[in-house]
C-alpha cells in the first residue's frame, strides 16, 4: 500500500506472526458486516468501561485486543472457550473468528483506494520445537494470516523478547516500543501472540495551520491548561442531544472518521462514559446530519499502556488465566497452557493534517508453573471528551479514547 508523506498514521498491534493480507479464509468484498461491528463495539464499550476510573487521558485499540485474544480463543476448549467467547462477544456466531479476520482484510483493501493507508499484521512466536497442534496453526494462519516464528524462550528469553519488540516497533513505525516489558517473557513462555493494524490518513478537510491559536482547555478538577486549538468552519456530520454534541471528521475519502463526543458541561465526562452503550452511540449516529459547523479542536498527543490480566478476568474470562483450570487443548496436548499476560500500548497524535495513532497488544502464554441558511453549529472541544476512530460504513470502533488534557 503506497504511503503518502502528508498523511498521518494510526496503528494497532496484536502479538503473534506476520499477516499475509492476500490470504482469505472468507471473502468479504465490502467491510460493512454489521455483525462484526456489533461484536467489535460491544467488546470495545465493555472494556472501555473498565478503564475509565481515573481522570487522565485514555487511548486504546479494542479492535487489536479483541483480535489478539480471538487468535488465542481459537485454541481454547470447553468452559475456557465459552468464557472467552462471552467476554469477547464472539459467542453469537459460530463463524465469528473467520468474519473478524475477513473484515480486517477488507478494511485493508479499502485503504488501497487512496486517502489513507490501513494495513494489518499478526504473528505467533512459539517455543522452538514445541509440539503445537498443526490444526491450530493452520486455523490461525488461514483466519488471521498469523504465521508461527520459533524462538528460544527457554535459554534466551531476553533475546526472544527483543525480537518480538523489534517486530512490533517496525509494524508501528517505531510508535510502540518495548511492548513486552522486562520479565514478561520467561523460560516458561510457550507462545506469544501479536496483532498490528496500521492506519495512515489525512483529514478530508485539513485545518489551516495559520488559524491555530492558543486557548484555554478546562481539564478535570477545575484545572486550566493553555493549548494550541485548531479551527475551521465547514460542513461536517454533526448531532446532539440534551447532554452531548457529536462531530465526525472524515479521513481521506471518508471511509474512516474521528468521531468526537463532547459533553455540554465541562464536568460531565464521567457521566457520559457511564452512559456509553451501543444503543447510545446508535442513537447519536441517527441524529447526525451534514451541518455548517465551526470547529475548535486542540492538538493533542496521548501515549498509554495497560496490563489487562486483572481486567479481563473481571469481565468474565477467569479460566483462561488460571494455571490449574485453563484449557487450551486445541493448541497442544504437550502440557497445560494458560494466559499469563495481556499487554496493550497505544499512541495517538492529532494535528492540522490528520491523526497518527498506533497501538499494540501482546498475549503471552506459559505452561503451568472513528452550508445552510441558519447560524452555524459551534463545536468547541475545550474540555474533556471521548473520541473514536471508526469505520463509517459499519460503525466499527477501531480506536477509542478520552482526552482529559491535551
Amino acid at each position: 500500500m503506497a504511503r503518502k508523506m502528508n498523511q498521518m498514521v494510526a496503528a494497532c498491534l496484536l502479538t503473534v506472526g506476520l499477516w499475509n493480507l492476500t490470504a482469505a479464509a472468507m471473502v468479504v468484498k465490502e467491510p460493512g458486516d454489521k455483525k462484526v461491528a456489533e461484536m467489535n463495539n460491544a467488546f470495545a464499550l465493555d472494556l472501555y468501561s473498565r478503564l475509565v476510573a481515573d481522570d487522565g487521558n485514555l487511548f486504546l485499540s479494542p479492535n487489536s485486543i479483541q483480535t489478539a485474544l480471538a487468535m488465542t480463543w481459537a485454541g481454547a476448549r470447553g468452559a475456557t472457550a465459552d468464557q472467552m467467547a462471552t467476554t469477547l462477544h464472539l459467542d453469537a456466531d459460530a463463524q465469528a473468528g473467520q468474519k473478524l479476520g475477513a473484515f480486517l482484510r477488507a478494511l485493508n483493501d479499502d485503504g488501497r483506494k487512496g486517502g489513507y493507508e490501513l494495513s494489518v499484521a499478526s504473528a505467533l512466536w512459539g517455543l522452538a520445537n514445541y509440539p503445537f497442534a498443526p490444526a491450530y496453526l493452520d486455523c490461525v494462519q488461514k483466519t488471521y494470516g498469523g504465521h508461527l516464528a520459533e524462538l528460544d524462550f527457554a535459554s534466551d528469553p531476553e533475546g526472544s523478547r527483543k525480537i518480538i519488540n523489534d517486530w512490533v516497533a517496525g509494524q508501528t513505525h517505531d510508535k510502540i516500543k518495548d511492548l513486552m516489558s522486562s520479565g514478561s517473557v520467561t523460560p516458561m513462555t510457550r507462545l506469544v501472540l501479536t496483532n498490528a493494524i496500521y492506519f495512515k490518513g489525512k483529514w478530508d478537510l485539513p485545518f489551516r495551520k495559520e488559524q491555530t491559536q492558543d486557548a484555554e482547555f478546562r481539564a478535570a478538577a477545575g484545572r486550566k491548561i493553555t493549548a494550541p486549538f485548531m479551527f475551521q468552519h465547514a460542513k461536517f456530520r454533526y448531532g446532539e442531544d440534551a447532554d452531548v454534541q457529536a462531530l465526525e471528521l472524515p479521513y481521506g475519502h471518508g471511509d474512516l472518521a474521528m468521531r468526537i463526543i463532547l459533553p455540554k458541561s465541562a464536568d460531565d465526562i464521567h457521566a457520559l462514559e457511564r452512559g456509553l452503550s451501543a444503543q447510545r452511540l446508535d442513537d447519536l449516529a441517527a441524529k447526525m446530519t451534514q451541518e455548517d459547523v465551526q470547529v475548535w479542536l486542540p492538538r493533542f498527543k496521548v501515549e498509554t499502556s495497560y496490563k489487562l490480566e486483572e481486567v479481563l478476568p473481571a469481565m468474565g474470562m477467569k479460566l483462561a488465566f488460571d494455571p490449574n483450570s485453563a484449557d487450551f487443548g486445541g493448541m497442544t496436548s504437550a502440557s497445560r497452557l494458560f494466559i499469563s499476560a495481556v499487554i496493550h500500548k497505544a499512541y495517538v497524535q492529532t494535528d492540522e493534517e490528520g491523526t497518527e495513532a498506533a497501538a499494540a497488544t501482546g498475549t503471552s502464554m506459559r505452561s503451568t508453573a472513528v452550508r445552510v441558511l441558519r447560524p452555524p453549529k459551534v463545536f468547541r472541544a475545550d474540555h474533556p471528551f471521548v473520541f473514536e476512530i471508526i469505520h463509517q460504513q459499519s460503525g466499527a470502533i477501531l480506536f477509542m479514547g478520552r482526552l482529559a488534557a491535551p
